[in-house]
């Protein structure tokens, strides 16, 4: 958040995002852009020495920030056995497993390299491919749902819609993604994508939406993620004669700032007053980014409540009200539809839920239900072992008071249209099916509401029903077994 609204030292140390994850298929999130000090009166960094990075001290110095920041200190664990666990999150997770057992931290607390996620916050610094990834399990087929503009693939024919038909480190041992399938799950397929390093290549068969087929190789790199995409990131479109300002944020990174006031200005210069925000793949981020986001369209608004954010009680002095602040580039909202999926979380959750108070008929869900992380993480460091705790700590609520969507925000959003994600279409095309629906929304048209009561996976199963065909299904994101920083923020990301 801006120093503003938060006690410095925390002021760049709160994030909300996370629905990325590990090899089990659950989620996790973090970040930021800075070194932040753990408490106003910090705990002084150990000596940068070997013993100081023994697991036993790591596991020890983890206890503690859990027990004195974690949102639900009696969902602790604390009689877990350190000696137990071979890595610091294996234990971390037992730890906090309670209330993972209620749904309250599905893998949101956890420990990443400081400099990783520092690089990754500055300007979406990361190494890959450059794809993210969904997998249709119906059909045991990958697809690329995303590519960014600068990573490797991108260059080497890879985009919305590409299949990717068989992996391998050569032409000659390439083996088909339905064969890995077979053989041991998505956990195969994702092993045969190798790790994210720079300097990693592997060979993939793909195949174009015109059912072209090729071989090619592609070396991971490291390369800065464009926040909006440089061809579909923002535009105005025209739709029954109206026009309609589309954005797309693909995370809540530093650099998105300039970004969305870039697309922003160019709303407000032709009179745009109805948007259509697409973060049906962002997991989240930055606070300071979804605060911005949400001025941008609140313009007429400044001073009055954005959000509420509150700790545990015994840390309630850091307690915080967030209000709307002026932006030059801001347009005033008069409808705004929101394109989701259950991979939409946390900071994108909350630029969502703030809108709801301010535009109680005005306000959509479009696609499916979101994945439901009304909280968030600040982070505290063990500099020694580049090690950041993140950790769970706050929550936060709308100028209503209204959060703990644990669930989703779909059961009690003022309105709400099922609809697909068709990657035989570009995002940002008004022929793509959930941007289809949003236009429709905006221009009156009825729809089907997503369920009242549905959850992440009924959600994924109404959206099938909209189509079998493979390129409108829904696809879960394929995750790293052994995930960077980057790909818990982006699911599916390679």
């Amino acid at each position: 958040m801006r120093s503003v609204l938060l006690p410095s030292w925390l002021a760049l140390s709160l994030v909300l995002a996370g629905c990325g994850g590990g090899g089990s298929g659950s989620a996790s999130s973090g970040g930021t852009s800075a070194t932040p000090t753990p408490s106003p009166t910090p705990t002084p960094t150990p000596t940068a020495t070997g013993s100081a990075c023994a697991l036993a001290d790591r596991d020890a110095w983890a206890l503690a920030q859990l027990q004195e920041w974690y949102l639900f200190p009696d969902l602790l664990d604390t009689t877990v056995d350190p000696a137990a666990y071979s890595s610091l999150q294996d234990y971390i997770d037992a730890v906090v497993a309670p209330a993972r057992a209620q749904s309250k931290d599905r893998y949101f607390t956890y420990v990443t390299s400081i400099a990783e996620e520092n690089a990754y916050y500055a300007s979406g610094e990361t190494a890959g491919l450059g794809v993210r990834l969904g997998f249709d399990a119906t059909s045991a087929r990958l697809f690329v749902i995303e590519a960014y503009e600068t990573g490797p693939a991108y260059a080497k024919g890879f985009a919305r819609g590409t299949e990717i038909v068989a992996i391998g480190t050569s032409t000659s041992n390439l083996q088909s993604v339905s064969s890995l399938y077979a053989s041991g799950g998505v956990d195969a397929i994702s092993a045969a994508m190798g790790g994210s390093s720079a300097g990693t290549t592997r060979v993939f068969q793909i195949r174009q939406l015109d059912s072209t087929l090729s071989t090619v190789s592609v070396t991971k790199k490291t390369f800065t993620l464009d926040p909006l995409s440089p061809t579909y990131g923002y535009k105005v479109l025209t739709s029954n004669g109206r026009k309609v300002g589309y954005v797309n944020l693909r995370t809540f990174v530093t650099s998105a700032e300039t970004a969305l006031r870039e697309a922003f200005a160019a709303f407000r210069a032709q009179g745009v007053s109805e948007v259509v925000v697409d973060l049906r793949y962002n997991g989240g981020g930055l606070i300071s980014v979804a605060n911005t986001f949400s001025n941008l369209l609140n313009a007429g608004r400044t001073g009055q409540v954005l959000s509420y954010t509150s700790f545990r009680p015994s840390k309630s002095s850091n307690d915080e009200t967030a209000y709307f602040a002026t932006e030059d580039s801001a347009i005033a909202a008069t409808r705004v539809a929101f394109i989701a999926s259950s991979g939409t979380a946390s900071a994108s959750e909350l630029v969502m839920n703030a809108q709801k108070p301010y535009l109680p008929s005005g306000a959509a869900l479009i696609g499916t239900n979101t994945y439901g992380k009304p909280v968030g993480q600040v982070g505290l460091d063990y500099t020694a072992c580049d090690d950041r705790l993140r950790v769970v700590a706050l929550k936060t609520e709308n100028a209503d008071h209204e959060g703990d969507y644990y669930t989703g925000l779909a059961a009690n959003y003022p309105a709400t249209c099922q609809a697909g994600d068709d990657i035989s279409y570009a995002l940002g095309d008004p022929q793509e099916a959930s941007l289809k629906a949003a236009l429709g929304y905006l221009n009156g048209e009825s729809c089907t509401a997503i369920g009242a009561t549905t959850s992440s996976a009924s959600a994924r199963t109404s959206a099938q029903s909209l189509s079998t065909s493979s390129l409108r299904a829904v696809r879960q994101p394929l995750e790293a077994k052994d995930p960077n920083f980057a790909q818990r923020e982006l699911p599916g990301l390679f």
